[in-house]
């Protein structure tokens, strides 16, 4: 008999531990809209950086990922040194999209062939590294991006992926998660990532829902887009990924050629995320948003 009781009560607390929320892990109740509204591309161009910290400091920007190998990466290091509550993550980059402006691995180039087209630099699309780069090699990069980013002095949040590059490729995800464990920093996992219920555990950050423009949002209007999202979040954790920049001659040059995500699109996305009328629809819809460092601390 004292065999069973004690089979039906671990039956019971594990069915209890397999239906706790993430936003419950954090503290919070399990009804609770948690949002982290996420800038990607820091180091990209001065533009990029100099309108993601205005946003951050006086927006609803609340976290942002840089991208070590790029050209800026020292200014917004030498603003994560002075600012060290910052919460910035790692955009793990292992392409280089842009017609004129490029960039290379940080590790040397020839450690990691795979990752460098015949010119040297980095592949303009991520189907191109699945096809060229080794797992090692891709496992290479990314450890020496995030050393060369604690050499900086930058205290790393998280870790996600520029273009996706690293999720959609199941031997590139375990890479990823891998390092992530070994660092002790968490990992962006989108529930709905194939592959992400095998890999993940209730140490890892698994995203409810993962929001990020495409180009006919921006076509509509991105506060039709966004305001969307605030009106219809259901409880969970949940993110925006946004690139917010100004449209200025710096970042029409970088993105020349490139309407789509291009200079345009950054300066709507840094128009709305430092508008009233997105701190106003955040209060109207009850939610609460939060950090990449908040998440990191309390899953330590």
């Amino acid at each position: 008999m004292k065999k069973i009781v004690f089979a039906v009560l671990l039956i019971s607390t594990l069915a209890c531990t397999a239906q706790t929320t993430f936003q419950e892990k954090l503290g919070y109740p399990k009804n609770t809209k948690l949002l982290i509204i996420h800038g990607d591309d820091l180091g990209v161009a001065h533009s990029q950086n100099a309108a993601s910290i205005y946003a951050m400091e006086n927006g609803s920007v609340s976290s942002a990922s840089i991208m070590v190998p790029c050209p800026w990466f020292v200014e917004i290091a030498a603003w994560a040194r002075a600012h060290p509550k910052a919460d910035l993550g790692l955009h793990l980059t292992l392409t280089s999209e842009w017609k004129y402006y490029k960039w290379a691995p940080v590790t040397p180039k020839e450690k990691v062939p795979g990752l460098v087209n015949s010119a040297g630099f980095m592949f303009e699309s991520a189907d191109s590294v699945h096809k060229s780069a080794s797992p090692a090699e891709v496992e290479t990069e990314i450890r020496a991006q995030i050393e060369r980013a604690k050499q900086f002095g930058i205290d790393i949040t998280h870790l996600d992926s520029h273009m996706g590059t690293l999720f959609f490729k199941p031997e590139y995800l375990q890479v990823l998660v891998k390092l992530g464990r070994e660092y002790k920093i968490p990992v962006m996992l989108p529930k709905q990532l194939p592959g992400v219920s095998g890999l993940a555990t209730d140490k890892d950050a698994v995203i409810d829902n993962v929001y990020t423009a495409n180009p006919q949002d921006f076509k509509n209007g991105f506060e039709n887009y966004y305001s969307g999202i605030f009106k219809s979040l259901q409880p969970g954790v949940s993110i925006i990924l946004l690139h917010a920049a100004y449209d200025d001659r710096e970042m029409q040059a970088v993105s020349v050629e490139h309407p789509d995500w291009g200079a345009a699109w950054r300066q709507a996305d840094f128009n709305f995320f430092t508008s009233p009328n997105c701190k106003k629809l955040l209060q109207e819809n009850n939610i609460r948003v939060i950090t990449w460092r908040e998440i990191r601390d309390k899953l330590k």
